[in-house]
């Protein structure tokens, strides 16, 4: 505030109270009240308070990353306890990671000093950090650590930790592409999860390795939310536990020929907001992706399509199992009747004549097989006409309610970080204002939570 030319008079407090965890001071500046909600100073800082949390570390160059994400732990109340595996000593010094927390740096089962108590103590030090852990982050982890976790091995400081803890783990892979998709990592990353290990996806990108795919360890934001969302900080509704929810996202691409397709701009953003948002309430997600360029949402399975036709076959195999199917996805409408083998090379005339024909209708076919109990939720995509349109697919297609959207411009709806949207059912209409995604995600799920409720049976 000071720091403002506008802020250089002084100020007084005139109140304060308490939103929600979150203070809200009214402030008198310049003849005018002010209301700051202080999260970086009061709420977000101190969020952590009092909760134990063990970092894992092993050596790969991701190692650097769990610096920042060791700081903003600490500065959010967080006792950082960091285990360093003696390959992850080589890529960044334990006394790196000793100022950032304020803590000892823990790197070997073996204690040097048996002369004293506390040295004596250190010999146990698996046992009373994973009695003191509140929850577990791996962060880098490698594809070796994710074999001995797999396999039950127990040989250094923290994979006895992980054996001998009742608190939740978290995994967050970080590894060449080839060696993340090698089916033997896929494996153990499986065993990982049944018995109850959480593992956090790795991001897309360019490596150090220089390769290009999927095996970079997230940012500390999405890392610090999963350690929210397992300790419950923020609160969440879990009104989603124990719900399958199918998820369509994305664009669609229809060949032309080996270069070119018919597509639109859809980003996917929304559908992936919403997978976000659901895994977040407890669901267990599988999100039918087209092509992105958006990592997958934390906990949530995602399978990966291109065409219409691959999308309506797996969401329509999906869909038995499901309990909330929301087809979020804009697939193409059209396809060519004939794909050429080549490329369509350019001639002198001026004119190109393509033969269409229509694609599987995805959202009516997933109504078609709708089961007892089963709610099925679209999206219309329009730029005229939009609530007439929503309402008339909402009929024709037999669906429980449809989210409108206005596509016409480029600030809200595809590829735009922003939309307006209206609900619609057959008893009500609910209009949101501009909002980004993820709060809308988080709006929507909360009204597909109230009409479950509200389709539930009496008893």
């Amino acid at each position: 505030v000071t720091s403002s030319p506008m802020h250089t008079q002084s100020h007084e407090i005139l109140h304060s109270v308490q939103d929600d965890k979150i203070p809200l001071c009214f402030i008198k500046l310049n003849s005018k009240t002010a209301s700051y909600k202080c999260f970086a100073f009061a709420y977000t800082l101190c969020v952590l308070n009092g909760k134990t949390i063990i970092l894992g570390m092993c050596g790969g160059v991701a190692a650097y990353k769990s610096c920042e994400l060791a700081s903003r732990l600490t500065q959010m109340g967080a006792r950082v306890q960091v285990v360093m595996t003696e390959g992850a000593t080589h890529f960044v010094a334990p006394q790196t990671f000793a100022a950032l927390t304020l803590q000892p740096v823990h790197t070997s089962l073996w204690s040097h000093n048996l002369e004293s108590a506390e040295g004596v103590a250190a010999t146990m030090a698996h046992i009373s950090l994973a009695r003191e852990a509140d929850v577990v982050l791996i962060a880098p982890a490698t594809a070796n650590i994710i074999a001995k976790f797999a396999h039950g091995f127990a040989d250094d400081l923290l994979t006895t930790i992980c054996l001998a803890t009742r608190a939740p783990i978290l995994v967050a892979p970080a590894m060449n592409p080839q060696m993340w998709s090698h089916q033997l990592t896929q494996r153990n990353l499986r065993v990982l999860e049944e018995i109850g290990y959480q593992i956090i996806q790795p991001e897309s990108g360019r490596m150090a390795c220089e390769d290009v795919g999927a095996g970079r360890l997230p940012s500390a934001e999405t890392l610090i939310e999963n350690i929210h969302r397992v300790l419950d900080v923020d609160n969440i509704a879990q009104d989603f536990v124990e719900k399958k929810v199918l998820i369509t996202a994305g664009p669609t691409r229809e060949p032309l020929d080996p270069v070119r397709f018919l597509s639109n701009r859809s980003s996917g953003k929304m559908g992936y907001a919403l997978a976000e948002e659901a895994a977040r309430r407890g669901a267990k997600v599988t999100l039918v992706s087209g092509p992105t360029n958006l990592a997958a949402p934390p906990n949530v399975q995602r399978i990966d399509v291109t065409t219409t036709q691959e999308m309506f076959d797996v969401a329509t195999k999906k869909s038995a199992e499901s309990d909330i199917i929301i087809a979020c996805a804009a697939p193409a409408d059209y396809r060519a009747t004939n794909v050429a083998s080549q490329k369509i090379k350019k001639t002198s005339s001026t004119r190109l004549s393509l033969e269409l024909e229509a694609t599987p209708d995805i959202i009516a076919e997933l109504a078609r097989r709708k089961k007892t109990g089963q709610l099925v939720i679209g999206f219309a995509a329009e730029t005229e006409n939009l609530l007439d349109n929503a309402r008339h697919k909402l009929q024709s297609k037999n669906l429980d309610a449809i989210v409108a959207n206005d596509v016409s411009g480029h600030d809200t709806g595809f590829d735009s970080d922003f939309n307006r949207a209206t609900w619609i059912s057959r008893d009500e209409e609910i209009e949101y204002s501009t909002m980004d995604k993820s709060a809308l995600a988080k709006q929507l799920c909360r009204q597909i939570a109230k009409f479950v409720t509200k389709k539930s049976p009496a008893d």
